[in-house]
C-alpha cells in the first residue's frame, strides 16, 4: 500500500510529462502562429497570466529556473495578447492536446476524482501559479479534466520544489545542472539539456560534490512537501492513482 511519500515520488514523472506535454504540443504552437507569438511569449503570457497582467518582476518570482532577462524579454514580447485572454487559449491547447492524446483512456475519468480533492485541499502557500490555476475553471470531459489537473499537481510541486531550492541555497541554475530530471515535458533530461531549454548562457560550470548533495537533499525535501498534499487520500486510493497514471504514461 502507498505512503504519501511513496505516491508523492511515483507520480511525480507521469504527471510531469502529461500535466506539462502539452505546453509544448502542436496544439500550442497553432495558437502562437495564429496570435503571431514567439513560442515562449505564449509560454509565460499563458502559463503566467494567472498572475494577472503585472510587471515583469512579479513573473520573474514565479519562474525561478529562467534567467530574468528571459522572463522580461518574453512576458513583455507578449503584451499584444491579454493576460485573461493568454490563459483561455492556453488553457485549450491544455484540453485539445489531452483530448489527442488520452481521448480513448478510460482512466482519465477516475484519475480526474482522484486528484480533484487533492487540489481542492492543498494549501496554495508558496505557490501563486497553483493557486492561480486552481481559480480557473476545469473542463467537464474526462480527459482534458484530468491534464488540467495534473497540471495543477505539478504547479504546486514546482511551486514547492523551488522554495526547497532556494532554502537550500542554490541557485537555479546550480539546482538545475545538479541532477537528472525526469519530471519534465520531455521525459527524463540532464541538467544541461534543461539548462539549454531554459536559456541559461554557456558555458555550464559542472556542479561540485556539495551542490550535487544539497540538489538531491532538495529532492527529498520536496518529496515530504508533496507527501502531505497527497495524505488526504488512502492507500488504496494512493495504489489507484500510481496505477492509472502509470498506464496512462505508457500509451
Amino acid at each position: 500500500m502507498a505512503h504519501p511519500r511513496t505516491t508523492a515520488a511515483q507520480v511525480k514523472g507521469p504527471i510531469g510529462q502529461l500535466g506539462g506535454g502539452w505546453m509544448i504540443s502542436r496544439e500550442v504552437k497553432a495558437v502562437c502562429d495564429e496570435y503571431g507569438l514567439g513560442g515562449r511569449e505564449f509560454y509565460f503570457r499563458g502559463r503566467c497570466g494567472v498572475l494577472g497582467e503585472c510587471a515583469a518582476d512579479v513573473v520573474t518570482s514565479v519562474a525561478v529556473f529562467f534567467p530574468p532577462e528571459h522572463v522580461e524579454e518574453s512576458w513583455n514580447g507578449g503584451r499584444k495578447l491579454a493576460t485573461d485572454r493568454a490563459v483561455e487559449l492556453y488553457a485549450a491547447a491544455c484540453h485539445q492536446w489531452a483530448r489527442r492524446k488520452l481521448g480513448d483512456y478510460d482512466g482519465c475519468a477516475r484519475i480526474a476524482e482522484l486528484l480533484e480533492p487533492v487540489v481542492e485541499q492543498a494549501s496554495p502557500v508558496g505557490a501563486p501559479l497553483f493557486a492561480g490555476w486552481r481559480a480557473v475553471p476545469l473542463p467537464d470531459d474526462p480527459p482534458a479534466r484530468a491534464v488540467q489537473l495534473m497540471h495543477l499537481v505539478r504547479e504546486l510541486r514546482g511551486g514547492l520544489h523551488a522554495n526547497a531550492v532556494l532554502a537550500a541555497g542554490l541557485h537555479p541554475l546550480e539546482a538545475t545542472l545538479a541532477a537528472d530530471h525526469d519530471a519534465t515535458p520531455f521525459g527524463r533530461r540532464s541538467g544541461e539539456d534543461l539548462a539549454r531549454f531554459f536559456q541559461w548562457p554557456e558555458p555550464y560550470e559542472k556542479p561540485g560534490p556539495e551542490v550535487v548533495a544539497k540538489r538531491a537533499a532538495v529532492e527529498e525535501a520536496t518529496d515530504d512537501l508533496m507527501a502531505e498534499v497527497f495524505s488526504v487520500m488512502s492507500d488504496g486510493e494512493s495504489d489507484e492513482l500510481i496505477e492509472l497514471l502509470r498506464f496512462g504514461h505508457a500509451r
